[in-house]
């Protein structure tokens, strides 16, 4: 069983303001899509940056065999949204972006904006596969790009650079928390006995904070002694499955020329258990090729295939 993630990059029919510009560019980044999920051929596939539910017909329509797909409804301000596609059936289960209760609304803007809710929609499944049932969950959140009023992608000053960059930060670590409590309800407390996996673009690094909000209880991480002790912790732990990615392929995006893993999943106590490979890319590709990308996302509209690289589990 194959479980991976990728962010297809403004998956826009052509026309519009964000999609390519023209029939023969769409078609060709159908295309560069499907070859690379033909190739994975994933159980369940995490996938962010759907602009039009019509643009994931048209991909689905080029892969080969019977799909299932399902989507958000709730879409950010450009359109774009996270979503599944399977080889198996599955329920959606949850189609959220509130924060949770107990967390309030967080700063937006220099003008005092409130934001009381993620920016794009937080969608759980459960699928039936051979081991049994199988939930997962997939997100995109706020991006490490920095936009500024009028559509700017610079800013008038450092000041300025510093407060938007606070004010993404303060939603990241609010859409986290939201998926934790998501993740919460999708373990209920029964991590060991449970396949769950939280995937999708987190738009941060392993050891970023926001990251790291998602793990649950410390202890016991891939790699560390205490990984084979089994605590209480293990019930609601996640693990994130970067260190059993190869080295040299522990990135999913180039950013300004840096190598950034920011595609991740995290895996029950149960599912983490039974990992024999993971990987970027595709399995046996032995160098990973990205396009570098800047701070100005329009630079590529129409690009064909994507900015990022899926990454995927194998679970036996």
């Amino acid at each position: 069983m194959l479980i991976g993630t990728w962010n297809l990059e403004n998956l826009y029919r052509p026309g519009g303001p964000f999609g390519p510009r023209d029939k023969a560019a769409y078609e060709t980044k159908l295309a560069a899509l499907a070859e690379v999920i033909t190739e994975l051929d994933p159980t369940l596939l995490g996938v962010q940056e759907v602009g039009e539910p019509e643009a994931l017909r048209d991909l689905v329509g080029m892969l080969g065999g019977d799909w299932h797909t399902a989507l958000s409804r709730h879409a950010d301000g450009r359109g774009i949204r996270v979503g599944f596609l399977s080889r198996t059936p599955f329920e959606v289960l949850h189609d959220t972006k509130g924060f949770p209760v107990k967390l309030r609304p967080v700063q937006g803007d220099d003008k005092g904006l409130e934001v009381a809710e993620a920016g794009r929609g937080l969608l759980a499944v459960e699928a039936a596969v051979e081991s049994g049932p199988l939930r997962a969950a997939v997100c995109h959140l706020k991006s490490k790009l920095l936009s500024y009023p009028g559509g700017r992608f610079q800013p008038r000053d450092e000041g300025e650079r510093a407060r938007f960059g606070a004010y993404a930060l303060y939603r990241r670590a609010a859409e986290a928390a939201s998926l934790r409590a998501l993740a919460d309800e999708l373990l209920d407390g029964d991590g060991r006995e449970r396949d769950v996996v939280v995937l999708g673009d987190l738009n941060d690094e392993v050891q970023a904070a926001t990251t790291q909000i998602l793990l649950g209880p410390p202890g016991s991480e891939l790699g560390t002694p205490a990984f084979d002790r089994p605590d209480g912790g293990d019930a609601v732990r996640l693990w994130n499955v970067a260190p059993k990615i190869p080295a040299e392929q522990r990135f999913s995006r180039v950013n300004s020329g840096r190598r950034e893993l920011i595609d991740h999943l995290l895996l029950s106590r149960r599912l983490v258990g039974r990992v024999t490979v993971a990987g970027t890319g595709l399995p046996g590709e032995e160098s990973l090729r990205l396009p570098p990308v800047g701070d100005d996302p329009v630079e590529r509209r129409g690009v064909a295939g994507s900015d990022h690289a899926p990454v995927w589990v194998r679970v036996g």
